[in-house]
């Protein structure tokens, strides 16, 4: 068995760049460059190895890589049976199935009978076989959404984010095929033989994932105020509270959702707090 545990992880495309802040916001300590394959983790027994995007799957499965980070809709594609240990909470994004503006169809079902353009044939043949709607998929690779206006197909299921290249390309979204986003994947004979390293490595990270949707939150208020404080404090288990030099004040310290603070400062002044402060968390390890 290696000393060293391997991650795959792609080197080109939009998982990239969300990856390696991850790694880096997780105290890996390593460097990067444009043509090297492996990067040794200088504080950690870990090897980073950059590979094509769709060999991460292959790497991970064929045991060279202990672990890898790919998305749920390369996952799908290839149908291959890797346990996922954790969504990572980046990469987010749809296959959507998509008409021509002028289009008559405005369901799915309405795709009866036509043909679909994509770059994930396996996902769209057992989505439309799943709902019993015989279509006819056409495999392309790269710039699906003009497949339509070439006369390839009536319809296309295609990889969006925003949607905005379907509307640049004279497109609709018609319905959705499959949600996706990045996802740490796991060798099945690794995660039984190195349970415990693989943990480690999915503590570094879900720690990281968990504090970027929360914020510390600090104030001081008077002691009579608390119960009203904390009532209006929905953090992850109930408020610090500490004693203040000044008679009859205290400090409250709590973790509180991120979206949720601009709408609680408010409330909180009302109520009483002061001198609040709102700080970033790096790591929360549950």
């Amino acid at each position: 068995m290696r000393e060293r545990l391997r991650l795959a992880v792609p080197n080109k495309g939009r998982l990239v760049e969300p990856t390696l802040r991850l790694l880096h916001d997780a105290g890996l300590i390593f460097e990067e460059h444009d043509r090297s394959l492996v990067a040794r983790v200088s504080n950690y027994a870990l090897d980073i190895l950059f590979v094509r995007t769709n060999d991460v799957i292959e790497f991970v499965g064929d045991g060279v890589a202990d672990l890898g980070v790919t998305g749920i809709d390369l996952l799908a594609e290839t149908a291959a049976e890797l346990p996922t240990v954790r969504a990572l909470g980046y990469g987010r994004c749809r296959l959507a199935a998509a008409v021509p503006t002028d289009s008559a169809v405005r369901t799915i079902d309405d795709l009866a009978g036509l043909r679909v353009a994509t770059a994930h044939p396996n996902t769209a043949r057992r989505f439309f076989a799943e709902r019993q709607i015989e279509v006819e998929v056409i495999p392309i690779s790269g710039a699906v959404e003009v497949a339509p206006r070439l006369g390839l197909a009536e319809a296309v299921v295609d990889l969006v984010s925003t949607g905005s290249t379907l509307v640049m390309n004279g497109l609709r979204q018609v319905g959705d095929v499959l949600a996706s986003e990045a996802i740490l994947v796991a060798n099945p004979a690794a995660q039984v033989d190195r349970a415990d390293d693989l943990a480690a490595i999915d503590t570094m990270l879900s720690s990281v994932i968990a504090a970027r949707g929360q914020r510390y939150v600090m104030m001081n208020a008077p002691g009579v105020k608390l119960a009203e404080l904390t009532g209006i404090l929905p953090g992850l288990n109930s408020p610090s509270v500490i004693p203040l030099a000044h008679g009859g004040m205290i400090a409250i310290h709590a973790v509180v959702e991120a979206d949720a603070v601009w709408g609680l400062l408010p409330r909180l002044k009302a109520a009483g707090a002061s001198g609040i402060l709102v700080l970033p968390i790096e790591k929360i390890v549950a």
